[in-house]
Formats: C-alpha cells, structure tokens, sequence
C-alpha cells in the first residue's frame, strides 16, 4: 500500500452515480474469490448485476446505501447496506488489502447503523474467503455453505451481545 492511500488518509463517503463504474471494476477484480468456476460459467447473470450499468442501479436503488473508501484519488474499497439491516457488499482493492480498509469501511457503517442492535438482526452472507474477516468482526454462522447461481457463500449474523472489533 503506498504512502499516500492508506485507512489513515481514507475518506468514506455515500457513492454516486459517478462511482458505479470504478465500483464495478473493483468487485470483478474479486470475483474470483465467490466465483464456484474459474470462467465464470453459471454465475453469468450475477456477473452481469456487477456490471456498471448494474452498480449504478444498485446506487440509485432506495434500498441500498453505497459508501466507497477513497484516498489519494483512488477507490480503495466499497461498503454497501440493503434495507439497513444486510451487509450487501464489502470489498477492497488487491493492493489495499489487510491493511485496515474493510474493517474502517465496517466501522463507519457499524457507526452510521447503530450494529449492532438488540432490535434489529445485521446478517452478511460472506465469501468463503471472506469467512475469518467477518467472525473478527463479531458475526457467527447461521447456515451452511450455499452454492447457486455459480457463486458460494456463507450466511452469518451479527452477535448481539458479545464483544466485537
């Protein structure tokens, strides 16, 4: 991570139109890590809500709030919330990765939400290899692993009561 784009000098701030299509490249760049098949085959129309025409759906959508992390003129990474209660999308660019991002991007909407709630179950349904980052964060599993649609996943909930990062 260079200097000049790290946590630190992150600013986070409500996605825009404008962003759909950086938002875009940045979550194909990562498909790989829920893709069941290398070439993709079966996961063909969720590939395509990943599209920019599909992001800036999804950003202009009243049900989804999309944040993105920026610094130094760079997306770092990309946080987004469905119906206030769902964990929609969490990624962070290779180059920026274990390094903070995700878990500021976490805590800005941990803070902007009010997770975790006694009133209101916050669910994620995680990559596998995302797995380690979202029990550091306070979720447990609630189901098994789901493979569809060319994809996998694990779905998790926020723990209400325990101590979380």
């Amino acid at each position: 991570m260079s200097a000049t784009a790290s946590p630190e000098s992150m600013r986070i701030r409500k996605a825009t139109l404008d962003d759909a299509s950086a938002v875009s490249a940045l979550i194909l760049s990562l498909a790989h890590h829920f893709l069941l098949r290398d070439d993709g085959s079966g996961a063909e129309g969720f590939l395509l809500s990943l599209e920019p025409e599909g992001i800036a759906r999804n950003i202009a959508a009243p049900e989804l709030d999309y944040y993105v992390g920026t610094a130094a003129g760079q997306l770092m990474g990309v946080i987004a919330v469905r119906h206030r209660t769902h964990l929609f999308h969490l990624f962070v660019g290779q180059p920026f990765q274990r390094g903070g991002v995700a878990k500021a991007l976490w805590s800005h909407v941990k803070e902007t939400y009010g997770w975790p709630s006694a009133s209101v179950a916050t669910t994620v349904n995680s990559t596998p290899s995302a797995l380690s980052f979202y029990e550091r964060m306070g979720f447990h599993t609630v189901g098994a692993r789901v493979e569809t649609k060319g994809i996998a996943y694990i779905p998790m909930e926020l723990a209400q009561n325990e101590p979380f990062s």
